[in-house]
C-alpha cells in the first residue's frame, strides 16, 4: 500500500505543472545575429538556435531570451521594429519560429522573447499611417509643431531641446506631416504615444499573439523612455530640459541635459502592471506564469516599483548592479555590499535576479579579467533567484577587436567619430559565438565576411576546447548550474560574509537538507578560509564545482576550518552527498 501511495504520489507531482517556474531559473540570452548561423550568409538565425539547444539544455539553462527577431530594417539592429507580428527574413520564417518553440519544450526550455514597446521603425505601418494622419493612426506617435526661427523668418525650431540617447536632437522633421517627430534613440525609430489608448491596446495585442504562439514571457526594453511630459500641461508645447551640469560632455551628448520630462516619469509603472495583467491571463490557459523581465537603467528606488505595489502585480526589474558596481579592483567588501543593497531594497515576497552582461555591455572577461570570471558566474547562479547569462559568458569570451569600418552599431556612427566611437560603441560584445577552433569559430561556413569579425582569439578561446580541457569556464559553469538544481540554492536562506578583503563567502541553508556554499578568493595569492564562524556548516564539506584556478579537487572532503584556496579561486561546497 505504502509503495502505491508513492507511486501516485509520484505521478501527481509530475502532473503539477511548474508555474512559477522563472522564480529560480538560468536564462540565458542569445543575441540571434551572433549565435549560430545555418544558411551561410553570415547571420545567426532561428535555425541555428534549435540546432544548439541540446547544448543549452545539457549546460543546465531553463529558458532562452532572444533579443529582437521580428521584421525590422535593421539600423539598430531588430531595436527598429517595422513589423511586431513577422520574423525578419534574415533569421528565418515563422514556421522555424514554431519549430524552436516545439523543439524547445521537447528538451525542456522555455522561449523568453524581447519586446521593444517605446519605438517603431519608420517604416512601419503605423508611422506610415500616422504620417499621413489617417484617423485611427494620426497620434500613435510623438508629434509637434515647430518653434518659428526668429533669427531665419519662415524656418522652424525644434519643439524643444531634448536630446537622443544616441546623441544630437531627439526631434525629426517630417515634411508630409508638417511635423516634428519624437524620437530617442536614432532617427528611424519613432517614439510611440502611449497617452493614446490606441498605441496601447495595440501593445497588448503584440503580447497575446506571441503568447499564443506558445513564448513563455518577455524580456521588455528600454522602459524607462514610454512617457514623456505631457503637452497639454505646458500650453500644449514641449518644455526645455534644464542642463545636467555635467562636465566633460558636448551640447549634442544626451549627459548634457538633466532628462526630467523624458525618462522616469510616474505613467510608466502603470503600463508595465497592465501588461502583466495581461500575461496573467495565461496562466489558466498555459499553466505557467508568464516571465516579464524589465530593462531600466535607473535609480534603485525607481527600479524597485517595477516590482509592483501592494495591489497589482509587476515585472522583474533587470538588476545591474554586479555589471554596473563591480569591477575588477572590487574587494569582497564591496561585493557584498552591492548583494546585500538590492536583498534589503527588493520587496518583501518579490524574486531577486543578477546580471554579468547583455548585449549592451563589455564583456565579463573584458570588464574584470579572465580570473575573475568564474567568480561571477557562480555568483550569478548561487545567489536567490533568476539568474541571466548572456551567451559566451560561460566560456568566458571577450569582446572582440571591431575597426571603425566594420562598425554596425548606430549609437557608435551618431556621428561617426573615429576617436568616440569605440567608447560608444556595442559591436565588440556583439561578435559571433566561438563554437570552436574552425573557420569562423564554427559559427558560420559562410564563403564571405561574417556580420560582425570574429575576435582574434577563437582559436584557442573556444566552447570545443574547453569542454575537452580538463578544466574550463565552461566546465566549471556546467557544474554550478547542476548544483544550481539542489534544495537550499533554489529555496534555501541566504548569508554572505566578507571573510577579508579578498575572501567572500555565500551560503544557501534550507533546514533538512544539504547546504551549499560558494567560496571566493579575489587575491592572486593562496588563502585559508575559515568557516568556523558559521556554526550552522558541519565541519566537513565536499567540493562540487573549483573553478579554472582553484586547487580544491572535485568530490575531496576539506574541513570547514581549513579550507586552503589558491589564488583566484571559485568554488562551490555542499554539507552532504545527496542534494535535497
Amino acid at each position: 500500500m505504502r509503495a502505491i501511495l508513492v507511486l501516485i504520489a509520484a505521478s501527481f507531482a509530475a502532473s503539477v505543472p511548474d508555474t512559477n517556474w522563472w522564480e529560480t531559473a538560468l536564462v540565458y540570452q542569445i543575441y540571434p545575429r551572433s549565435f549560430k548561423d545555418t544558411n551561410d550568409d553570415g547571420i545567426g538565425d532561428l535555425n541555428g538556435i534549435t540546432s544548439k539547444l541540446d547544448y543549452l539544455k545539457k549546460t543546465g539553462v531553463d529558458a532562452i531570451w532572444l533579443s529582437p527577431i521580428f521584421l525590422s530594417p535593421m539600423y539598430d539592429f531588430g531595436y527598429d521594429i517595422s513589423d511586431y507580428r513577422q520574423i525578419a527574413p534574415e533569421y528565418g520564417t515563422m514556421e522555424d519560429f514554431q519549430n524552436l518553440i516545439k523543439t524547445a519544450k521537447e528538451v525542456g526550455i522555455r522561449v523568453v522573447l524581447d519586446l521593444v514597446p517605446n519605438h517603431t521603425s519608420n517604416e512601419s505601418d503605423w508611422f506610415i499611417r500616422s504620417v499621413r494622419r489617417e484617423p485611427h493612426y494620426e497620434n500613435y506617435y510623438i508629434w509637434a509643431d515647430g518653434i518659428p526661427d526668429p533669427e531665419h523668418p519662415g524656418e522652424l525650431l525644434p519643439p524643444s531641446n531634448w536630446i537622443s540617447v544616441f546623441g544630437n536632437g531627439a526631434w525629426e522633421y517630417n515634411k508630409e506631416r508638417g511635423q516634428y517627430y519624437l524620437h530617442q534613440f536614432v532617427i528611424g525609430q519613432p517614439d510611440l504615444n502611449y497617452r493614446e489608448p490606441k498605441v496601447q491596446q495595440e501593445m497588448n495585442d503584440v503580447i497575446r499573439f506571441w503568447l499564443d504562439k506558445g513564448v513563455s514571457g518577455f524580456r521588455v526594453d528600454a522602459v524607462i523612455y514610454l512617457y514623456e511630459a505631457d503637452s497639454k500641461n505646458y500650453n500644449g508645447s514641449y518644455p526645455d530640459e534644464p542642463l545636467s551640469g555635467k562636465k566633460g560632455f558636448d551640447s549634442d551628448d544626451y549627459d548634457y541635459l538633466n532628462h526630467i520630462y523624458t525618462r522616469d516619469l510616474n505613467e510608466t509603472y502603470d503600463v508595465i502592471y497592465n501588461w502583466r495583467d495581461v500575461m496573467d491571463e495565461y496562466i489558466e490557459k498555459d499553466g505557467e506564469n508568464k516571465l516579464m523581465m524589465t530593462e531600466a537603467y535607473t535609480s534603485l528606488a525607481n527600479v524597485m516599483k517595477y516590482y509592483g505595489t501592494g495591489k497589482r502585480n509587476g515585472s522583474v526589474p533587470f538588476n545591474f548592479s554586479l555589471l554596473e558596481n563591480i569591477n575588477n579592483q572590487s574587494t569582497a567588501f564591496d561585493i557584498k555590499l552591492v548583494i546585500d543593497k538590492w536583498m534589503t531594497y527588493m520587496p518583501v515576497g518579490k524574486t531577486a535576479n543578477w546580471v554579468n552582461g547583455n548585449h549592451d555591455q563589455s564583456r565579463l572577461a573584458s570588464r574584470l579579467g579572465d580570473s575573475r570570471v568564474d567568480a561571477m558566474n557562480m555568483l550569478a547562479l548561487i545567489l536567490p533567484g533568476i539568474a541571466v547569462t548572456y551567451q559566451g559568458e560561460e566560456i568566458g569570451m571577450t569582446d572582440g577587436f571591431v575597426s571603425l569600418n566594420d562598425t554596425k552599431d548606430p549609437q557608435a556612427l551618431n556621428p561617426t567619430d573615429p576617436i568616440k566611437y569605440w567608447k560608444k560603441s556595442r559591436d565588440p560584445e556583439r561578435t559571433p559565438y566561438h563554437w570552436d577552433a574552425s573557420k569562423h569559430a564554427g559559427f558560420s561556413q559562410t564563403t564571405g565576411k561574417t556580420w560582425l569579425p570574429i575576435a582574434d582569439n577563437y582559436k584557442t578561446l573556444n566552447l570545443a576546447a574547453q569542454m575537452s580541457a580538463e578544466k574550463s569556464h565552461y566546465k566549471f559553469y556546467k557544474d554550478v548550474a547542476t548544483a544550481r538544481k539542489c534544495c537550499a540554492l533554489r529555496e534555501g536562506d541566504l548569508h554572505v560574509k566578507a571573510l577579508s578583503e579578498s575572501l567572500l563567502v555565500v551560503t544557501r541553508l534550507l533546514p533538512g537538507t544539504p547546504g551549499i556554499i560558494g567560496l571566493i578568493n579575489l587575491s592572486s595569492q593562496e588563502q585559508i578560509a575559515d568557516l568556523s564562524s558559521i556554526k550552522l556548516l558541519p565541519n566537513k564539506l565536499l567540493v562540487v564545482a573549483s573553478g579554472v584556478d582553484c586547487e580544491l579537487e572535485i568530490g575531496a572532503p576539506y574541513l570547514k576550518s581549513n579550507l586552503p584556496l589558491s589564488g583566484h579561486c571559485a568554488a562551490v561546497l555542499k554539507t552532504a552527498d545527496n542534494c535535497c
